[in-house]
């Protein structure tokens, strides 16, 4: 199953990323380790800096989990970590998780007031409101996490919204009313309306 990682998780992993390969030191000793694993002082001598200089560029991957070290004598040769920079691509760089990082930033005051009443710091629904407006708002946010021009099965749908509440059936039922999604006739396939 995938995971669903909150707003904040995807920006602090996203600003982690971002940061450790913020400088050019940093994607040449990427860029090292690419071909094959090496020591620090290996390192240093190639790109012509100091042993402490690559040490703390090094650390600076090893925090955001880029590269990986295992001794051999008294050297620690370091080995790049092909499959974060994979899994980055392939969840926290996917255009979904990347545009829900401005799910609030063009939110007015009223919509981020009954956001920040009705769901908790994981985005989850923690109760539904009783006002149609400020639940009008709710499946606003919900709408967000389904992709346009996609046609989804009730399951899929489903699944999705299980991330945001276990009433699914309110959570879909309400979709629909509201005109945020639309459905064939028996529930065949759902879809986003926009």
């Amino acid at each position: 199953m995938e995971v669903h990682l909150t707003q904040d998780e995807i920006l602090q992993e996203l600003l982690t990323f971002f940061k450790a390969l913020s400088d050019g030191n940093r994607l040449k000793i990427i860029g090292l380790l690419a071909a094959k694993p090496y020591s620090v002082e290996q390192i240093a001598s190639m790109l012509g800096i100091g042993v402490s200089t690559a040490s703390h560029h090094l650390s600076r991957l090893s925090e955001a989990n880029l590269v990986t070290a295992r001794a051999e004598g008294h050297y620690y040769y370091y080995s790049l970590r092909t499959e974060v920079l994979k899994t980055m691509t392939e969840n926290i760089l996917k255009s979904e998780n990347l545009s829900r990082l401005s799910e609030t930033a063009n939110l007015d005051a009223v919509d981020q007031k009954v956001l920040n009443s009705f769901l908790d710091k994981d985005g989850k629904i923690k109760s539904f409101p009783s006002q149609a407006k400020k639940f009008a708002i709710i499946l606003r946010y919900v709408v967000k996490a389904f992709d346009k021009d996609v046609h989804y099965s009730e399951k899929e749908v489903n699944e999705i919204l299980l991330q945001f509440n276990r009433d699914t059936a309110s959570l879909r039922r309400g979709l629909i009313e509201y005109h945020l999604m639309d459905r064939e006739s028996g529930g065949g396939a759902y879809w986003r309306v926009d």
